[in-house]
């Protein structure tokens, strides 16, 4: 990437913002190669690069992959409350909100749709009982 990120702190801000873009899949570029639907980022008033966003399906794949690497292995080896707490992360990262996510993530996990619904309906249920121990602690107080 010849060129991007050069004068005036440049290339520090491209090295900045590098992990936060690989961490979401995306892809930088020189900002002369932007297209519509991707993302300049200016520095010092100056444009320094763009960042290409990748699609969501491809953004799943992509959060899959790093949970994976997290924990050292494939998810599909978890145990069973390690894969609750994964679907917990994934469905506050908007992982069920794709089409056909819940059938990538029961897939990746090596476990049904119907499992993944009942890790759901599980992290559900616990957000339910600490929002009704932090009313009653307030109550109390």
């Amino acid at each position: 990437m010849t060129g991007v990120g050069d004068g005036s702190g440049g290339a520090a801000f491209v090295a900045a913002v590098k992990p936060l873009v690989d961490a979401m899949g995306g892809e930088l570029l020189p900002p002369g190669q932007a297209g519509p639907d991707d993302v300049v980022l200016a520095w010092e008033g100056a444009d320094v690069i763009a960042v290409r966003l990748p699609q969501l399906a491809d953004s799943l794949d992509h959060i899959l992959a790093a949970l994976e690497r997290g924990h050292g292995k494939p998810l599909a080896e978890l145990d069973r409350k390690a894969k609750q707490e994964t679907v917990r992360i994934l469905e506050a990262r908007g992982a069920f909100s794709v089409r056909h996510g819940v059938e990538t993530v029961a897939s990746a996990l090596g476990v049904s749709r119907f499992t993944v619904y009942n890790y759901l309906n599980y992290a559900n249920e616990q957000r339910a009982k600490a929002r009704a121990g932090d009313e009653q602690s307030r109550q109390d107080g």
